[in-house]
């Protein structure tokens, strides 16, 4: 059973749907709405309040701001001790930003915020940072894709033991250019199906991204893998996606750095969640996923972001999901045959392999400008070539 990651608290969904409807996306504030299952005027209440008060204006209307008198610098440092302590993974760059966060909230009751290195030195001397950790970390090189949705990242964490003796598999999809993580999903299987029904669940929040990098290996399909006849072999998945006008994309075969991000993301996944829990089942994996995703969104200020949250940077794309898969369609001067048993096409008495994967389904065959020469497509992806002439 896959646990759907859109249920969430009221105020987590509120979080994230205000940043998403105040920032500069091309969807329009109807369909944003829709996407998140309320009314335009709740939106537009939830819009307003976010704007006259920060989130602490998402809060129910009997929660008052904290106020603040003068405080001593030992309960500034008490309060810097209690951040830490809460997300102990968190250094001196992300507390601060935090504090500050929670000062324009009226949450922080402090005239004053530390910088941060003196932030680091309260954390040093009250032992709660690893100095030779701290000292072999080094800052990473960055390159992303200039927006939103040009390419999400996919991949399986890796799967752990829960305390009723079966396995959780983590699936994490994350937007490349924001660090937005778009879905956070605990999946029972590894399986076509369950991928699929993931992703589908991502579209109708999200919508549809341009590319999509995975993995290699089932369910993605391989980098590059020709069968023997020299065709790409195609995987279920994929043939989904390319009917949705997705490209997916693979790492390169045993470099997991080419998914830098996801990596990256898996890394920060195991030490704040992983790390510290026990879970009993997957309903209370999806649940602990859920409250730590809004964090990880929404709360929790990002390095390679100038301490930004992900929210800040991400748009919901503008291609919705549709609830019919468009049909696949050919232009009159692609002739167009329908694949047969064992994945072949018949084409001037020639048999031709196109892949398993589009048994029943109809691909086109064109001419190129050489002489004797084909390309066999399934909607707009190239399948192969049939060269007559070098036969």
């Amino acid at each position: 059973m896959l646990m759907p990651f859109e249920y969430r608290t009221v105020m987590e969904q509120k979080i994230e749907f205000v940043l998403m409807a105040t920032a500069n996306s091309k969807l329009n504030f109807k369909e944003l709405c829709k996407r998140y299952k309320i009314s335009r005027p709740t939106g537009y209440k939830w819009v307003s309040r976010f704007k006259e008060e920060g989130i602490i204006g998402l809060k129910e209307r009997s929660r008052k701001p904290l106020q603040s008198p003068l405080k001593s610098k030992k309960e500034i440092e008490e309060y810097i001790i209690d951040l830490r302590k809460s997300e102990p993974e968190w250094g001196p760059k992300k507390i601060k930003r935090i504090m500050q966060n929670h000062k324009s909230e009226s949450i922080y009751p402090f005239e004053i915020i530390p910088c941060k290195n003196t932030i680091g030195k309260i954390l040093e001397r009250n032992g709660l940072i690893d100095i030779e950790k701290s000292e072999k970390s080094k800052p990473p090189l960055h390159f992303e894709y200039s927006e939103p949705n040009e390419l999400w990242q996919m991949d399986f964490k890796g799967y752990f033991a829960m305390l009723n003796n079966k396995h959780c598999h983590p699936l994490a999809i994350l937007d490349d250019h924001s660090r937005f993580n778009i879905g956070l999903i605990a999946c029972q299987n590894q399986m076509y199906l369950t991928v699929q029904q993931a992703l589908i669940e991502a579209f109708k929040t999200y919508g549809l991204p341009e590319r999509i990098l995975s993995d290699n290996g089932s369910p993605w399909g391989t980098a590059g893998q020709d069968t023997e006849t020299g065709v790409r072999s195609i995987s279920k998945l994929e043939k989904w996606l390319i009917t949705l006008n997705i490209k997916l994309i693979h790492g390169r075969a045993y470099h997991p750095q080419t998914q830098g991000k996801e990596e990256r993301f898996n890394k920060t996944f195991k030490t704040e969640v992983l790390k510290y829990n026990n879970f009993k089942d997957i309903e209370h994996c999806q649940n602990y996923f859920n409250t730590w995703r809004e964090k990880y969104n929404c709360l929790r200020p990002h390095e390679a972001l100038d301490q930004d949250v992900p929210a800040e940077h991400y748009v919901p794309s503008a291609r919705s999901y549709p609830d019919i898969l468009p049909s696949v369609d050919y232009d009159s001067n692609v002739s167009v045959r329908t694949v047969k048993d064992h994945g072949v096409i018949y084409f001037m008495g020639r048999k031709v392999k196109v892949g398993k994967a589009f048994i029943g389904d109809n691909v086109g065959v064109k001419p190129t400008n050489i002489d004797g020469k084909y390309e066999v497509y399934f909607c707009n992806q190239y399948l192969r070539d049939i060269n007559f002439k070098n036969d």
